[in-house]
């Protein structure tokens, strides 16, 4: 990888989930959620974005989002669950990131909210056009991604050293 390449960071939040009586980390994806996992997959595709590598949450829904929407993609990539992932605070999304092999360009990290709104707020020292605030707007909702991009290695990620590129609801 040259240098001069960013990279790209996508954070992909599961797409909306049922409430049945399991635990919380068992909960699967709704009707609804399933249509906008797929949708979600079919805007990840026209970004034109090849992910190199998928890290997704443990969690029945994280795996139910990505399952439907790297259909959607030409090119699976290879997908790690991460249990860290699950509840994680964006300091420790940011660490486990930071873990990305350096032959790694793009990310697609498919977790959960507060930590996922936030780690895309915390990231990004600059935003494209509107991308922030119609992020911040609409409280990245189910299925709502925002791509990230910045230049230098995985471990030098750290806050504000990002560009937030794009951000998309299902609703937009």
């Amino acid at each position: 990888m040259s240098a001069a390449e960013p990279r790209r960071i996508i954070l992909l939040r599961h797409a909306k989930a049922d409430w049945p009586q399991v635990s919380d980390h068992e909960r699967p994806l709704a009707e609804r959620g399933r249509k906008d996992a797929a949708v979600a997959g079919r805007k990840l595709a026209d970004t034109g974005i090849t992910f190199d590598l998928a890290v997704c949450s443990t969690a029945t829904r994280t795996r139910e989002t990505w399952k439907l929407a790297v259909h959607e993609l030409a090119h699976r990539p290879k997908t790690v669950y991460e249990e860290r992932l699950y509840e994680a605070s964006p300091g420790e999304l940011i660490a486990v990131l930071n873990e990305t092999p350096e032959d790694v360009r793009n990310v697609i990290l498919i977790g959960h909210n507060p930590g996922v709104h936030g780690l895309a707020d915390i990231l990004s020292g600059a935003a494209e056009g509107d991308a922030r605030e119609r992020m911040n707007r609409r409280g990245f909702p189910a299925a709502g991604f925002a791509v990230l991009s910045f230049d230098g290695s995985w471990k030098t990620l750290e806050p504000g050293v990002a560009t937030l590129m794009d951000y998309w609801a299902p609703a937009e």
